[in-house]
């Protein structure tokens, strides 16, 4: 499964070019941008599923800097400190790791 098969690639494309830019990068401007505040749990699942590569069940903090490929390949980096502070954001037990729980969580709360 990719991404495109649950978000809409030229909303992807769009939130993508939104951020561009070193730092700019604003995790919940994002997810709505690409249509995850529409989507049901089961969805914000597998999107999660195809965020964490290694597998694990979790996105940590490594995985969590190339977070922007998981959605288009051709995207940049978070910088050290975008990544920081996703991390912090969503990484809510201080455990160093993101459980598909609060990525569901953050989208109730927008």
């Amino acid at each position: 499964m990719s991404m495109t098969d649950l978000l809409n690639a030229e909303d992807i494309k769009k939130a993508v070019g939104a951020f561009s830019a070193i730092d700019s990068f604003d995790h919940k401007k994002f997810f709505q941008m690409v249509g995850l505040k529409k989507k049901s749990a089961d969805d914000v699942k597998k999107v999660f599923h195809i965020l964490d590569k290694d597998k694990s069940g979790f996105i940590e903090e490594d995985e969590l800097g190339f977070i922007l490929k998981g959605f288009s390949p051709d995207a940049r980096d978070l910088s050290a400190k975008e990544t920081k502070t996703l991390m912090a954001a969503g990484d809510k037990d201080g455990d160093g790791k993101i459980g598909v729980d609060a990525l569901q969580q953050s989208q109730e709360k927008q």
